[in-house]
């Protein structure tokens, strides 16, 4: 509910700024973003496969109680009363235990919590940069994320920067790596490379520069269409501006025309 009044009193807060002055606005898909950043899947497995471990723990500890259950319920009436109290001390030890682990793993400050935000939040981070740069360089006023609580009843896909950020972070991407291949090659003894693995560097620099030039070209053009729409925009504002010119001015004539000839009877 709050999180809907918080929506609510915003939307209002835009409609007000709209009044004043044109908003550039654009959106973004999280989920594609992320599903296209390598970086996210690793990370996404790696979190996935730890899961799948801390569940294994859990299911054993928790079929071993069901077995100290059964077997205490086949062997009661045999039993003394203190070895009866021994054995359900035992099990209840055995489930704190397991509550116990289940709050480590998946509690609100557990290992997956504490995990999924080591892994997660570089990844987050470079999300955030990228739409940061992007804003910047575009001057946009809001950036809105297309999955989030902000329902999107229509969303034009001209707007979507989502392409955009990915690009933004593989051109980051492709900057660091280049920083450590020169670190590395710093740091690493000199050796002369055979003619075959010059062909292949080559051959990725070419590739690199052509996907570097694509999003470049990319960028460009839709300046340009922006650019063109913007002039189109000018150019229609000036014709009406022109037409309302001449239409007052004529009606301007017609006003003081009447006023002669109304003047022209009184006079006969």
């Amino acid at each position: 509910m709050k999180k809907i009044i918080l929506i609510v009193v915003f939307l209002f807060s835009s409609i007000s700024i709209w009044s004043q002055r044109n908003q550039i606005i654009a959106y973004m898909d999280m989920e594609y973003i992320l599903e296209n950043v390598p970086e996210y899947l690793k990370a996404q497995n790696t979190l996935d496969s730890k899961v799948a471990k801390w569940r294994k723990k859990l299911d054993e500890q928790a079929r071993h109680i069901e077995v100290l259950k059964s077997d205490l319920a086949n062997e009661k009436a045999i039993l003394t009363k203190d070895l009866i109290a021994e054995k359900e001390e035992e099990i209840t030890v055995k489930q704190i235990e397991l509550r116990r682990l289940e709050s480590l793993y998946f509690g609100p400050n557990g290992n997956l919590f504490t995990v999924r935000k080591q892994l997660v939040k570089p990844i987050q981070d470079q999300v955030y940069n990228a739409v940061q740069s992007i804003a910047k360089r575009k001057n946009y006023d809001f950036v809105f994320e297309k999955s989030s609580d902000l329902v999107m009843l229509y969303s034009n896909k001209k707007y979507d920067i989502s392409d955009l950020v990915l690009s933004t972070i593989d051109r980051t991407r492709l900057s660091e790596q280049k920083k450590e291949e020169r670190n590395k090659k710093r740091t690493a003894p000199k050796k002369e490379a055979t003619k075959v693995q010059q062909e292949r560097i080559a051959q990725k620099e070419t590739q690199k520069n052509k996907k570097l030039e694509a999003v470049a070209k990319k960028i460009a053009d839709q300046e340009a269409k922006k650019k063109q729409i913007a002039e189109k925009r000018k150019a229609l504002m000036k014709q009406r501006e022109e037409k309302r010119a001449l239409l007052r001015k004529k009606k301007e004539e017609a006003r003081k025309k009447k006023e002669e000839e109304q003047k022209a009877k009184k006079d006969n």
